[in-house]
């Protein structure tokens, strides 16, 4: 199975190398020198990592083959895949097996998971909620404690408040009273 691991941004530099959007949780072995990647869009073929290195927070790799900016430009936006076979830990999930997925507090269905953002602390899942709005839901035993990928759901139990907390407060004052919409006139 071929798992998404990272996203090609800009170029850095004028020696080929580029950005890279990381999309794994142990980057630091997932890109070391000579590890290859399928690449999307196909027509690119396979990249193999010439070198690897941080700034700051940002992973700058090199591919063999791409040795300016305006090779590494062309690689803009291309997304690196490996081939991972599936007999893993049994509580790591892929973004691409949780995308997708109802979600549901008890029996009610809340919202669909839309993506997996990957943090080094902890993970959090994106969920758009029934009314459209985007919800971050940390992704730990406490608050998620079943994902049933085969039934097509995960099962949440948050805190009170972590789908209304950043809610507009709309026809409501800055106290969340009803607001009086009449203009009083002396």
């Amino acid at each position: 199975m071929q798992v998404q691991v990272a996203r090609i941004g800009k170029p850095h530099g004028i020696r080929g190398e580029v950005t890279v959007l990381v999309l794994t949780d142990a980057p630091d072995s997932r890109f070391s020198v000579g590890t290859e990647f399928a690449a999307e869009p196909a027509t690119i073929g396979t990249l193999t990592v010439r070198s690897s290195r941080w700034n700051k927070d940002i992973l700058l790799l090199g591919f063999e083959g791409v040795d300016t900016r305006n090779d590494a430009e062309l690689l803009r936006g291309t997304t690196l895949f490996f081939e991972s076979d599936e007999d893993g830990d049994d509580d790591a999930w892929y973004e691409h097996e949780l995308v997708n997925l109802d979600v549901r507090v008890g029996t009610r269905t809340v919202g669909k998971v839309t993506g997996l953002r990957t943090l080094p602390v902890q993970d959090l899942l994106i969920v758009e909620d029934n009314d459209g709005d985007e919800v971050l839901v940390p992704f730990v035993d406490e608050i998620v404690p079943e994902v049933n990928v085969e039934e097509g759901y995960v099962l949440l139990t948050p805190p009170d408040g972590l789908f209304t907390v950043n809610k507009d407060i709309t026809d409501n004052d800055e106290t969340g009273g009803a607001a009086d919409t009449e203009s009083q006139q002396d």
